[in-house]
């Protein structure tokens, strides 16, 4: 079976390899439809449905895979979020969502400004593509969580509702 990935990032298609490493995983450009910081759960979860959708579609038979990450405002605090959304064969879409902490205020207060968290995290940590390598979620936590480790749970969930439901 061929899985559609809905990204080009490199810790995004390792998380769908080290969950479905028995089958070909194709990493596509997939639109998410949403705006580039998304900024609530679910703006972030329709953007993980529609990258799943759109690599659904590419062919007969085949899963796509959207995986999408955003901040969310829980009280007076910004927390990262993400989801993932799979679609299987036959259009069932399966949702999930993974690890949460909050941004320190000096970050929170530049995505309120309008810049994405990508970009702040570039500037805050002096590197280029955070977020194609640990990401935020790795430099919070000191290394201890990174963006492959985070994305990977999530693609645990989804697999473990596909699995469930296709009683494999």
């Amino acid at each position: 079976m061929i899985i559609y990935i809905g990204s080009k990032n490199p810790t995004k298609i390792k998380a769908v390899e080290n969950i479905f490493s028995e089958f070909e995983v194709k990493a596509v450009e997939a639109a998410s439809n949403v705006s580039p910081q998304p900024f609530t759960d679910q703006e972030t979860l329709i953007g993980a449905v529609n990258r799943a959708k759109e690599c659904a579609a590419k062919a007969e038979g085949v899963i796509g895979i959207g995986l999408e990450g955003g901040v969310m405002k829980l009280g007076e605090k910004m927390l990262l979020c993400n989801w993932g959304a799979l679609v299987d064969e036959t259009g069932e879409v399966y949702v999930a969502s993974g690890a949460r902490i909050p941004l320190p205020r000096e970050i929170t207060e530049q995505l309120e400004a309008g810049k994405e968290l990508g970009e702040v995290m570039d500037l805050f940590t002096k590197k280029t593509n955070v977020r194609k390598h640990e990401g935020a979620i790795g430099i919070f936590t000191k290394g201890y969580v990174g963006r492959e480790a985070m994305f990977t749970h999530v693609m645990e969930l989804l697999r473990g509702q596909y699995e469930f439901n296709k009683k494999v």
